[in-house]
């Protein structure tokens, strides 16, 4: 089969499984990991290998920048403690862990070979965490915490892994080399995001066209990859920073029809990405168990145990003391973004593991000793935290009642940000009162915009919703209403195709808020 045909069959895959998904209510990415070990072992199939180069330069840039434009960033600098004692402080720690247990294991690998290792499989997945995440109700912070810390601990992690290959060829590598490294590649990669944010900004006013701009907000993501990952740096990070900046200003640099453009456009890749990169992982069972030669199946699964095993306590051992934190210095509190213990749990339990260690454990030198075994182990860290960790992880919520409590009826923030917008609206409307040409206009519409900004200060004052679902429901209908009448007018309408498509689109948007509160007040 050619790669066009194979890449149309395990998208239609892809399709199946989130449906059986959603049907059982267990997390996509288990679901499709466990179809690709599957499909792996059907008769006839050709044989998928993942490119570890290329699953990262492919995959990484483009799923790193949708996490990091869905990131609260008020929110990321308030936890920046937290995110970065995880982005940092507990790949480290799991890395050492796991060295000393894949020592213990094989006492003939080299300690550089066991830090590998343990580089490959410490850090959580930003594709996993996000898989899981967006099904969950979790408090805002706590998807904050997670999100930055798998948004960063890729950079850490790959560090850690060069490092400890350049150590297994070279023989060793000062602790003076490791923190430059460290900081040189951190600040490289940095640098060159915001050189790749700062030409964006400045090329997005001189297109003035909406595909365009939404081409350039993928190749801003390769850009800052590939751009570092050639200059030597964290191409990881790279993206997070470029992400960062623009996310930021977006807002002024992007027409309202280009971000709902984008918004359409990156949800579909991020779906189609997302899935592509588990499927992929589960296919590689086949290949892997085939390198593996004559390890006894005993020694197999006990080494597979233990390494997840040894995951998921070094991360609950770690994450665990951050709550305790407050106790032991007094000059910090949970106010500075640190999570509480039952949010630590939920925070060390949230551990998935994804492409990039996979990818990472494939890049291992073929010299490297036991390296199929290496490859193995990561494989079964990435599918025992994907099934075990993922699909638990709504269970642990529930008994930890770390859940948002669900409320019926529209958050008061958001109802008086909807007051400050209607507000805005009506001085709009009433400064044109007095002019010779609109004013006739502007006091027909004033009353409307008047009983808007009504509706939403009774909602932020704690008042009832009943009068907003009656207006809302009339609006709706109105709406619909307005559709079928353009829709029924269309065969006699003078319209051309593109104004037509223009006005119905309208009306779907109007329709898709108004459903929204709608569902919010009930």
């Amino acid at each position: 089969m050619h790669t066009l045909e194979i890449t149309l069959a395990l998208m239609a895959a892809c399709v199946v499984f989130a449906v059986v998904a959603r049907l059982t209510r267990v997390p996509y990415a288990a679901v499709l990991v466990l179809g690709g070990m599957g499909l792996a072992f059907v008769p006839g199939l050709p044989q998928v290998r993942l490119d570890p180069e290329l699953a990262l330069a492919a995959f990484l840039p483009p799923l790193l920048q949708a996490s990091a434009w869905r990131t609260d960033w008020r929110q990321f600098r308030a936890s920046i403690r937290p995110i970065l004692l995880l982005a940092f402080g507990a790949v480290l720690f799991t890395a050492a862990c796991v060295a000393v247990v894949a020592r213990l294991l094989l006492p003939e690998l080299p300690w550089a070979a066991a830090i590998a290792l343990g580089a490959v499989v410490a850090p959580p997945d930003a594709v996993a965490a996000a898989s899981v995440l967006k099904r969950l109700p979790l408090p805002q912070r706590v998807v904050t915490v997670l999100e930055g810390e798998s948004l960063m601990n890729d950079a850490s992690s790959l560090v850690l892994f060069r490092l400890a290959v350049s150590a297994l060829a070279a023989g060793s590598v000062s602790p003076g080399v490791v923190a430059l490294t460290f900081l040189g590649v951190g600040l490289g990669g940095m640098a060159v995001g915001w050189a790749v944010a700062w030409g964006a900004s400045r090329l997005v006013p001189l297109l003035n066209d909406t595909l365009l701009e939404v081409a350039l907000t993928f190749l801003t993501a390769y850009a800052a990859y590939l751009g570092a990952e050639a200059l030597g740096v964290s191409g990881v990070m790279a993206v997070v920073t470029g992400g960062i900046l623009l996310v930021r200003r977006q807002r002024n640099l992007l027409s309202a029809r280009t971000r709902t453009e984008a918004r359409a456009t990156w949800s579909f890749v991020e779906f189609a990405l997302t899935s592509l990169v588990f499927i992929l992982v589960g296919l590689q069972l086949n290949g892997i168990l085939a390198r593996l030669g004559d390890y006894p199946l005993g020694f197999l699964a006990l080494a597979a145990g233990a390494l997840s095993v040894t995951l998921i306590l070094s991360r609950l051992a770690w994450v665990m003391p951050i709550a305790l934190l407050p106790i032991l210095l007094p000059w910090t509190t949970p106010g500075d973004g640190l999570p509480r213990p039952r949010e630590a749990a939920v925070i060390g339990w949230a551990g998935m593991r994804g492409v990039v260690s996979l990818a990472t454990a494939i890049a291992l030198p073929l010299e490297t000793p036991h390296r199929e075994l290496l490859v193995f182990l990561a494989f079964t860290a990435i599918l025992s935290t994907l099934v075990v960790q993922g699909t638990t992880l709504g269970w642990v919520i529930g008994r930890l009642k770390v859940a948002l409590p669900s409320r019926a009826g529209m958050d008061p923030e958001e109802a008086a940000a909807r007051r400050l917008m209607a507000r805005a609206a009506l001085e709009e409307v009433q400064h044109r009162l007095d002019s010779p040409l609109d004013g006739a206009i502007a006091r027909d519409l004033v009353g409307e915009f008047r009983d808007i900004d009504r509706v939403y200060s009774g909602i932020a004052a704690g008042g009832t919703q009943a009068e907003m679902l009656a207006r809302l429901q009339i609006r709706l209908a109105a709406t619909r209403s307005a559709r079928r009448a353009l829709i029924g007018h269309e065969e006699e309408s003078t319209l051309s195709e593109d104004m037509l498509a223009g006005l119905l689109a309208e009306t779907d948007h109007e329709e898709l808020r108004l459903m929204r509160q709608i569902a919010q007040a009930r």
